[in-house]
């Protein structure tokens, strides 16, 4: 999608599916489990919910977004919560252009957005900026999610296609996304949390 496309998502008084005010119950998840700690990533950012958790938590954590709008909104949630984290517009096909390299990355709900030639890209952009031995946390919509409404549906097995090569795929769950009613005709939709390492480089 294109810049525009994404600021239209978080324009006027029409809250997107994804935007629930408060971070991803698996998230929490994790951050109670003590797995968002040093540099943290949060691609695909958004408002900045999953960000300002990891930072509260002690992280030292980045959210990025291609919307401006969006990252606006997060930058005000921070300073409003007294939250320190840093936000960026950036492209998640090209993260390299932050140069900085991350212990953990986050991904809730963008992997699910690309196309199969920008899917390989996107994970390209992630080993680019994952340390050797670094975790990707990716949480996306599930195959398990009945219709056909929102986004792509993504499988197990195109999980571990798509990383495949320099990461190793530790686990891939079934979760559930929180979202607002409308779109899905319900507040949670099937998902999948997926663990994965970036392999050490020899």
């Amino acid at each position: 999608m294109t810049i525009p496309s994404w600021d239209d998502a978080y324009a006027g008084s029409v809250t997107a599916p994804w935007d629930i005010g408060k971070p991803q119950p698996a998230i929490v998840r994790l951050a109670e489990r003590g797995l968002l700690s040093g540099r943290v990533l949060d691609a695909g950012c958004g408002t900045g919910e999953n960000t300002l958790l990891a930072a509260s938590s002690g992280a030292d954590a980045i959210g990025v977004d291609v919307s401006q709008r969006a990252i606006a909104r997060a930058r005000d949630k921070a300073a409003t919560r007294g939250v320190k984290a840093r936000f960026e517009v950036a492209d998640a096909l090209s993260l390299g252009d932050l140069g900085l390299t991350f212990d953990a990355i986050i991904d809730s709900g963008l992997f699910h957005v690309f196309d199969d030639d920008s899917r390989s890209r996107y994970v390209a952009s992630l080993a680019s900026v994952l340390r050797s031995g670094g975790r990707c946390y990716l949480m996306c919509f599930s195959d398990r999610q009945p219709g056909n409404l929102g986004p792509r549906r993504v499988s197990q097995d195109e999980l571990r296609a798509a990383f495949s090569e320099g990461w190793t795929v530790v686990s891939i769950e079934a979760d559930t996304f929180e979202v607002n009613p409308g779109i899905f005709g319900s507040t949670t939709a099937q998902a999948w949390l997926a663990t994965i390492d970036r392999s050490a480089q020899p």
